[in-house]
């Protein structure tokens, strides 16, 4: 079942629709580049990165999520078109990718209230945090695209 820390992919594992990332974070970035490399060497096929600052994100085709919904949290929209948003977000994404042992470890009693606090802390600093913090300075972020 686990090839080098690596799940190996299961008959009738997710197939995620998107996962929304913003594509002007460089520690966003850091981490989809990661799950885009071991998609390509370990799962392909099975997750939809979808880059929410491209000028062409249209929430309504990806859960009525929003650009502003999108930048306040993780969001990861699986094959049923369900929204799983946060932590929970993560896990499954994990899962997609073949890291469902990463994502069950987030999300067991005794870690997933620590990285609810931890997340909610990057959620809120994160464009501070990258030099952008201006974007969202009025309580709603601005669109900006590339």
């Amino acid at each position: 079942m686990c090839r080098n820390g690596i799940d190996e992919p299961l008959p009738g594992a997710p197939h995620l629709k998107g996962v929304l990332y913003d594509g002007l974070c460089p520690i966003c970035v850091a981490e989809i580049r990661f799950l885009q490399f071991v998609q390509r060497n370990i799962k392909p096929g099975r997750v939809n990165f979808v880059d929410i600052s491209l000028a062409g994100y249209d929430g309504a085709k990806h859960g009525n999520v929003s650009y502003e919904m999108a930048m306040e949290v993780m969001h990861v929209i699986d094959e049923k078109e369900q929204v799983h948003r946060g932590v929970p977000a993560f896990a499954v994404m994990y899962s997609a990718v073949g890291l469902g042992w990463l994502g069950r470890l987030m999300m067991s009693a005794p870690v997933r209230p620590l990285m609810d606090q931890a997340y909610a802390v990057f959620a809120r600093n994160r464009l501070k945090w990258t030099g952008r913090g201006e974007e969202c300075s009025k309580g709603r972020c601005e669109k900006r695209t590339r």
